[in-house]
């Protein structure tokens, strides 16, 4: 079995214990003594990072309550065990958050079910015609996107495919695996790659029980040595503002920068939305991506719907 398949393997059959396991041993091999304050030996490191022993030291647990955690052999472990850990390994928000995730009992996967997107969302980002909009479900699937969230992201696609399952595009999977997003992001690819297997770790991690969000994991881990190696690293960011620079393939170079704002009514659904400033080179350049001649924006994502439900 290639290393690709082994990760594929792991990454969608393994138990949580093994996860857990893995986030910690990543944390734990990324901090050296004099990190946090301890005087290393002159003897050779056999490990990279710290050893068990001298994390156990500064959390204050056990020796093999820890290695039993790290092997995946652990049961129950107490917050407060979690927390001298996170504390211990210098976590941060979004990996402390993580590692509370991973250490919660199993659920039982559910069946999924394809989602949609609201009406009243749709026509919110209908109605943001002059700002990029799209709606995407927990897996970066995008659900619904405006005439111009579609010009900017998937001018490539055709502009009904989020009202269809099966052929419903994701951020994610676009961003490794179509030359098309590699283009758009240029020099700024790696970071934008880094960034979404960070985010949908993060994800992950909070739903255990979606399958569909492990079969994507595992099937770009497969096709996507670059995706395999960065979550191997298991990086775990929450992202729901920053600045975005493009390389558009009709207007040239864009910095937008975007804001998500999670849909109540619709949860694991968010809206993102990206802007230029003011009077800037990118505000003029999106003006010019405004789909031109087009029908009206909201009118085909219904007919589809339409013809999706009398098939149902």
């Amino acid at each position: 079995m290639s290393d690709r398949a082994e990760t594929s393997e792991r990454t969608t059959m393994a138990p949580r214990a093994s996860e857990l396991g893995d986030f910690l041993r990543a944390r734990r091999a990324a901090l050296r003594p004099e990190d946090v304050g301890l005087t290393p030996y002159g003897e050779r490191r056999r490990v990279p990072g710290l050893r068990r022993e001298e994390l156990c030291l500064l959390a204050g647990v056990s020796v093999t309550h820890y290695t039993r955690l790290e092997q995946g052999r652990g049961t129950r472990v107490s917050r407060e065990v979690l927390t001298a850990i996170a504390r211990a390994l210098r976590l941060d928000e979004d990996e402390i958050s993580h590692l509370m995730d991973l250490a919660a009992p199993a659920r039982r996967p559910a069946q999924p079910r394809p989602e949609h997107a609201g009406d009243s969302a749709r026509q919110l980002i209908n109605a943001m015609a002059q700002v990029p909009a799209l709606i995407l479900d927990r897996r970066n699937d995008v659900l619904a996107w405006n005439g111009l969230g579609h010009a900017l992201l998937g001018g490539h696609l055709d502009p009904g495919d989020p009202d269809l399952p099966a052929h419903r595009p994701n951020l994610t999977r676009m961003l490794f695996l179509e030359e098309h997003m590699r283009d758009l992001y240029g020099e700024h690819w790696p970071e934008e790659a880094t960034l979404a297997v960070a985010s949908l770790r993060l994800t992950a991690g909070r739903n255990p029980d979606d399958r569909r969000l492990a079969e994507l994991v595992g099937r770009l881990a497969v096709q996507s040595g670059e995706f395999a190696e960065r979550w191997a690293r298991h990086p775990v960011r929450t992202c729901t503002s920053g600045t975005k620079r493009m390389d558009h393939p009709v207007v040239g170079r864009l910095e937008l920068a975007f804001e998500t704002l999670q849909i109540p009514k619709s949860p694991g659904q968010r809206l993102i939305a990206y802007s230029a400033a003011p009077g800037s080179p990118s505000e003029r350049a999106l003006r010019d991506l405004l789909p031109q001649g087009r029908p009206d924006a909201e009118e085909r994502p219904r007919a589809v719907l339409s013809a999706v439900a009398s098939r149902g």
